[in-house]
Order: C-alpha cells, then structure tokens, then sequence
C-alpha cells in the first residue's frame, strides 16, 4: 500500500502573542510517520503530547516550520494545496456542537457540498447517501440540538461522507459521548474503514477504542516513541504507565495474573482472547 499521510522531520511550535514578549515553544521535535492508504491507525499521547497538532498538519490547519508533511500526496505547505487537502482529509473534532452550523440535520451534511458549488440533484443524492451510512437517515428532517451527543457525532460525521473524502482524522470524537454514544461513533468509524476503504487516524484516550485499530502510534512530548500493532503496543503496560497512559481492562487483569504466575499471552488484548486462555487453564487444572 502506498503512504497517504507523510511527515518527515516535523517540527512546529505555537507562539504565544498574548505574554508581554511573545514566547515560542516547540510542540513537534522532528516527528517522521507515513500512515498507508486504508489503514486505521490510533494515536494516542497525553496532553500536551503533539498528537492533536500532529492531525492538524496532516489537514493543513497547521503548516510545518521545518520537514515537510504531504496529504493524499499534496505538499501541504504549499496555500495552492489547502482546498485539494481538505477535500481528501476531513477532520472531526471533539465536541459535535462546535461542528454543526444548520438547524436541520440534512441541511447541516449538505453545508460544505453547497459551498463546493455541487449541483443539487447531486448534494440530495451524497446527503441521503451520507445519512445511511451513518445510519441517520430517519433523521434528516429533525434539529440536531434534540440529538444525542453520539448521533450529533454521527451527523458531523456524515457531513464529512457526503464529501467523499478519503481520509478522516478523528481528534477525540467520543470525548463528551457516554458509552452508548461511543459505541455507535465507534461502529461507525470502523464500518468507514473495513467496507468503504476510508483512511482513518482516530485520536483517544479510550484504550479500548485504540485496540479496535489496525495500528498505534504512541507520542510523548513532541515525538513519536512507539509504533506497532495493539497487541505489540499494550502488552508494554509499564512503559505505557510510565509516560501516563493507560491500557485496554483486559491487558490490565492479565498483567496482574501473569505477576501471579498465571500463564497468560501478554498480548492478549480482548475479553474473548482472555476467557479462551483462562479456560483452557481451568480445564488443565481439573
């Protein structure tokens, strides 16, 4: 597979006009991450770790100080490649109210295709398109304001379908949701990717939506110190604990059996994994 998103030797730094004397601090120290066409990566970090401002230079919110950064094969420190970009590689953010511009649902996911200029058989045809996707066609007439937290997400998201991006980055979209919200977010994310071939970059700090991906990035201040797949990256639980990060429940009760002796795979990473192993374990045992 080919890469989509590239950065090499990134750095960016936010400058602090409102001090006295405008400060300057370095958030990205040289990050160098190729993420391939199709794939579903996390990425996970605390606060302050460089994931969010990663998101943004790969949608060309941000533009690199230094290295370079392409998107679906753009320069995107080039200003002739912003609008390319931003079709290619949609964004959804954290909180679904600070995304919604319309008062009917069906308006709000035809917004951006009406300032593209798409013809209106067209932008009816994307909206309903987009709306089942995300199984939120039933509501397409009503206000989102009267929508749960996760099927306001769902509608942020079907407004970026109808777009038809190839790409979707997902900065902490299950934040504010309760877990019957972040479950349908999630279903929805993972069905974009294994069945419409959709990239996607799903920032969390729910380690159980991070083990659902194909990949994890790990960043801490500024760099990108682990790369792997789930069960390679949570089975390093003290190495997670020791830059603040959690991991999935599960890895957590086989972590603790395996110091107790139980015989477990560290690589476990699923509630099935585990019942299947402490079975075979019983049963050995009797």
């Amino acid at each position: 597979m080919e890469n989509f998103l590239s950065a090499k030797d990134l750095r960016f730094s936010y400058i602090n006009e409102s001090a006295e004397e405008p400060t300057e601090t370095e958030v990205l120290h040289g990050v160098s991450l190729d993420i391939k066409k199709g794939e579903f990566v996390a990425l996970l970090g605390h606060n302050g770790s460089g994931k969010s401002t990663l998101a943004k230079c790969f949608n060309a919110i941000n533009t690199a100080q230094s290295g370079s950064v392409f998107s679906c094969g753009l320069d995107a420190s080039k200003e002739e490649n912003v609008l390319p970009i931003r079709q290619r590689v949609g964004m959804v953010f954290q909180n679904p109210d600070n995304q919604i511009v319309a008062t009917i649902v069906e308006e709000d996911v035809a917004f951006a295709l009406e300032n593209m200029g798409v013809e209106p058989k067209e932008i009816r045809r994307r909206v309903d398109d987009a709306l089942k996707t995300v199984d939120m066609y039933d509501y397409r007439e009503h206000a989102p304001h009267k929508l749960s937290g996760g099927q306001k997400q769902r509608v942020a998201i079907a407004g970026l379908i109808a777009m038809r991006p190839e790409c979707i980055l997902l900065d902490e979209p299950t934040a504010m949701l309760d877990p019957k919200g972040r479950a349908e977010v999630m279903k929805t994310i993972k069905m974009l990717n294994k069945e419409m071939g959709v990239t996607i970059v799903l920032i969390t700090h729910y380690m159980e939506e991070a083990a659902q991906a194909d990949r994890v990035v790990v960043a801490d201040s500024g760099n990108i110190i682990m790369d792997g797949t789930p069960k390679q990256i949570f089975s390093q639980v003290e190495r997670l604990r020791s830059i603040g990060l959690d991991v999935p429940q599960v890895t957590e009760l086989v972590y603790l059996l395996r110091k107790e002796g139980v015989d477990l795979d560290a690589e476990t990473i699923t509630e099935d994994e585990c019942v299947e192993q402490l079975l075979n374990i019983f049963k050995k045992s009797n």
